[in-house]
């Protein structure tokens, strides 16, 4: 299930050019697109302190391929730049996004995959929200990991879990 093996990780440092590289960046670009029309649709609880946002069920694409870790990457923060939080939630959320989605990638297990946007979203954002609401940081880690539990385990796992059936169709 988790795709891993040493012939896939050439994607990472695609340059674009031929059929394998033209087909990263369209993944990418379709993973952000989504990322970005599922905040924007889901907006009122997309952001700030008590936030599911739904577009982090996304953050197990990376179990199936290394375009979603820049596709989650870059529609995280369009999605910060429209969520009208500041310069802030766009840099280190998006860096929380990036750091979770290339630890999804690396995960061994189907039920670790959802982890790290867990985890590292409570720390990242939970600080950053802390600091700018002005709220004890512990309550804000909680509250976005369990935003985060709901997003990438209620909805992420079992979107895993029907992709895995179409895996080989849909990322080739």
């Amino acid at each position: 299930m988790v795709n891993n093996d040493i012939n896939n990780t050439h994607a990472l440092n695609s340059t674009g050019k031929g059929k394998k590289g033209l087909r990263f960046i369209t993944e990418s670009a379709v993973i952000a697109a989504i990322y970005v029309a599922l905040s924007i649709a889901f907006a009122p609880i997309s952001y700030g302190l008590f936030q599911v946002r739904i577009a982090e069920a996304l953050t197990i694409v990376p179990a199936f391929t290394p375009a979603a870790i820049p596709g989650l990457f870059v529609g995280c923060m369009v999605a910060n730049i429209i969520g009208g939080n500041g310069i802030l939630d766009v840099i280190f959320g998006s860096l929380a996004t990036l750091i979770a989605a290339i630890l999804s990638y690396k995960m061994p297990k189907k039920y670790l995959v959802p982890l790290p946007p867990v985890l590292v979203n409570a720390v990242i954002i939970g600080i950053l929200l802390s600091y700018i609401l002005n709220v004890p940081v512990l309550i804000a880690m909680g509250w976005v990991g369990l935003g985060q539990v709901v997003a990438c385990y209620i909805l992420g796992y079992p979107l895993m879990l029907q992709l895995d059936k179409y895996k080989n169709r849909i990322f080739k």
